[in-house]
This record gives C-alpha cells, structure tokens and sequence, in this order.
C-alpha cells in the first residue's frame, strides 16, 4: 500500500518534534517476523529525513541494520495519527541531530542515560494527519467484547501471562497491527478494538480499518503490540487466521505463539519460557591476570 505523500509538511514536522507522542517503528526481524517497538524518539529533521535516537539496546536497532525498509507511525496528544515507511541509511554518534536530541529536558536532565547514537532513515511514503474513527473504533470494540466468548480456542497453554491479558481487554489501551508486505515492507494498521479471547488468540471486528484488515493475507505471520498512556507494553506475534463469523458477529483472530515484554529496562521473551541455565560465564567480566 503506497501512501500518498512522499515528503513531511512543516505541520508533520512540528507534531514530530515534542517527546511526548506514541512513537511506533515496525521492522522485520532477521528471521523474516514482523516486529514493533515503540520509540518516542521518532523525529523528522526535514521534509524527506527521520531520525531516531538510541539510548537502551533494543531490537528493532539491530533490524533496522539489517533490514533497512520500516514502516512508522506517529500519534500525538490531540490523538492526530501520522503513517508510512522509511529506509534506514546510516548512524551517526555527533551532529546537530545528535545534539538536539540530548539537548531536550528528557535526557539533557536524566544522570543516568543519554542519546548515544542517532540513526537516519530516508522518507519513502506518508500519509496524515488522520484522526481516529472513534465512532467505528468504539463499535468494533463492543462487538469484539460480545464475539469473544465464541472465539475461544480449546488450547490450554497460558500463552498470554495475565497483565498482558488485562492490558489487550483494556477499552483505553493502544493496539497496533504490522505484518510484512510482498515488498519486503512492515505495514502498521491501527487495532484499537483487539481484545483477548482465552490466553492464546487475539480477536477484533473489522468495522474499524476494515478496508486495510482485509488486505492482510490469511495465514501469514503478524504482530500485534498492546500499550497504554503509563507506558505498559507487550509484543505478541502469531499466525493471522483470516476472518469467520463467532456468534454471528464477523471477525479476524491471531493465534499467538511468541510474546515479548517490551518494558525497559529488562526487555526478554515471556512465551515460549525460556529454560533457566546457571551463568557462568561474564561477557564484561575479566579475570585478573596472575
């Protein structure tokens, strides 16, 4: 899907810049996944440039190397909404961009991290500012909540652990959708009206961004990030089964089988559980020599 605008107005621009926005980069694993990270730091220093400021290791960083072609989106206060793709083009640890950066209150004040590198993308596609079709999102979210319970599966895993269950299920909760085109681009599609169905499928009604939805192939692999306003996150991924009707209501679900805390400062995978191995070994830890 190709966006309509291929450069940033000065208004996109400006919505940029404050560090107070949700901020969404999704970029695809070397695995070939789709995966979402949010990323506040998400700026335009021009009509046709973006750049992000790195302070923790993350993933999304490492794929972006990798695989340079990501999609954004960006959502300020006034829920103005901003998407499209970019191409990852360089870093740099110095500059006016990297200035910038640790000249904001955010980190200009913080004792204990910076920006340490900032990374440049190269503007492919934009659209916005769209505003969020409430009306439909709070339609689709009611009709989510009543076909749930029919979208059930029989899998007794806990693959979902409980606070990302709430976290899916919460009406003011932010959820997006990527998965990866035929060109080798992540799509972002707004998912407002997700809800969990047991603790390993994700269900919503279409009504909201059905146009977009229905372009998802059926049985292709997506991710689906979950977050609220107090910065709580989770990242699943799964299989997107297509849509089928559950007590009559239509719907799309996603059968999970891999969820991520995204949370800093302790970023890991929560499902599949990761066997616990003794440490014996530091990668930053040297003996002494005798």
């Amino acid at each position: 899907m190709a966006y309509p605008d291929v450069t940033l107005n000065d208004t996109a621009i400006q919505a940029f810049s404050p560090a107070e926005k949700i901020g969404l980069v999704a970029s695809v694993s070397p695995e070939r996944r789709p995966h979402i990270s949010l990323i506040t730091s998400i700026r335009a220093s021009g009509p046709g440039q973006l750049t992000l400021g790195e302070f923790c290791k993350g993933a999304s960083k490492a794929n972006i190397q990798q695989h340079p072609e990501i999609a954004f989106c960006v959502m300020t206060m006034d829920r103005r909404m901003w998407r499209g793709h970019a191409r990852w083009s360089h870093l740099k640890n110095e500059g006016p961009e990297y200035q910038a950066y640790n000249d904001l209150p955010m980190f200009r004040y913080n004792a204990y991290f910076g920006i340490h590198t900032v990374h440049y993308l190269d503007l492919v596609d934009a659209r916005g500012p769209e505003k969020l079709p409430l009306g439909r999102i709070l339609a689709s979210a009611v009709l989510t909540r009543a076909a749930r319970g029919g979208a059930d599966t029989a899998d007794s895993r806990q693959v979902l652990p409980p606070f990302a269950r709430t976290l899916f299920n919460r009406m003011d909760a932010l959820k997006f959708l990527a998965y990866i085109r035929d060109d080798g681009f992540p799509e972002i599609i707004p998912l407002l009206q997700c809800r969990a169905a047991g603790s390993s499928r994700l269900v919503f009604c279409p009504l909201a961004y059905g146009a977009e939805l229905r372009q998802v192939p059926a049985g292709i692999e997506v991710a689906v990030f979950g977050l609220t306003l107090q910065m709580e996150s989770v990242l699943t991924r799964g299989a997107f089964t297509g849509f089928s009707r559950s007590r009559t209501i239509r719907v799309g679900a996603v059968d999970i089988n891999w969820v991520y805390n995204s949370m800093p400062p302790a970023h890991g995978r929560i499902y599949p559980p990761a066997p616990l191995e003794p440490v014996t070994r530091w990668a930053d830890f040297h003996e002494p020599t005798p």
